[in-house]
């Protein structure tokens, strides 16, 4: 390494260390946060669209963006490593099979349109979690299989728990309800047959009655 490149490396992690610049190629969409001056203020302006291609340079990297305004094309070209450039982020990558995107500029539509690149399976979380670790994958992915086991095992011992509860709350209270309803079917025929009773008895006074009186006259 020559005094050109240690300098050079010096000055990329100086500009790099209060941002992290994310993984991306041509093809992705991108949102990009430009730091805009107009007059005495200072504001930030996203620019969104493809990056059509990629500079690697070192401290001269770039990238191009382009993106469709009001029926124009508008490319801008960003350097990597500008102070300019609050932030980068990557809205979604894109399946494309070359590095230099300069044939978008002769379509538009849907001719215009890049598929997205989906990544399926337990390996893209992994990648995912062992980025923001900065562990590797297999590592990460073994490290969360043990503590998904053992909190599925702590759930499943709960739920059981608790459902082995409600179904014997649930059959005391249904034991109770039967117990009930059988006690106020049996006061009813009860009440029944004391009503039919004393209609019965009425009935025979009445016949006595007339009996009597027929005998009489």
């Amino acid at each position: 390494m020559n005094m050109i490149e240690q300098i050079e490396n010096e000055q990329i992690e100086k500009l790099s260390a209060d941002k992290t610049i994310p993984k991306f190629s041509a093809g992705d969409t991108l949102r990009v946060h430009v730091k805009v001056v107009e007059g005495t203020r200072e504001r930030v302006q996203v620019f969104e669209g493809v990056c059509i291609a990629r500079k690697n340079a070192g401290l001269n990297s770039s990238f191009a963006v382009r993106k469709i305004s009001y029926g124009e094309g508008v490319e801008r070209v960003f350097p990597l490593y500008s102070p300019r450039i609050e932030k980068i982020e990557v809205a979604r990558h894109g399946h494309v099979r070359r590095a230099k995107l300069y044939y978008l500029r002769g379509l538009t539509g849907k001719r215009a349109r890049i598929a997205e690149k989906i990544t399926h399976g337990d390996s893209a979380a992994a990648e995912k979690e062992a980025v923001a670790a900065d562990l590797e994958p297999t590592e990460t992915k073994e490290v969360a299989t043990a503590a998904d086991l053992e909190e599925a095992e702590a759930e499943a011992a709960v739920l059981d728990a608790v459902q082995a509860k409600g179904e014997t709350t649930e059959e005391a209270a249904e034991g109770g309800a039967e117990a009930e309803t059988k006690e106020s079917e049996k006061a009813e025929e009860k009440a029944e047959e004391k009503t039919e009773e004393e209609e019965s008895g009425e009935a025979t006074a009445e016949d006595t009655a007339v009996e009597a009186e027929d005998k009489k006259d």
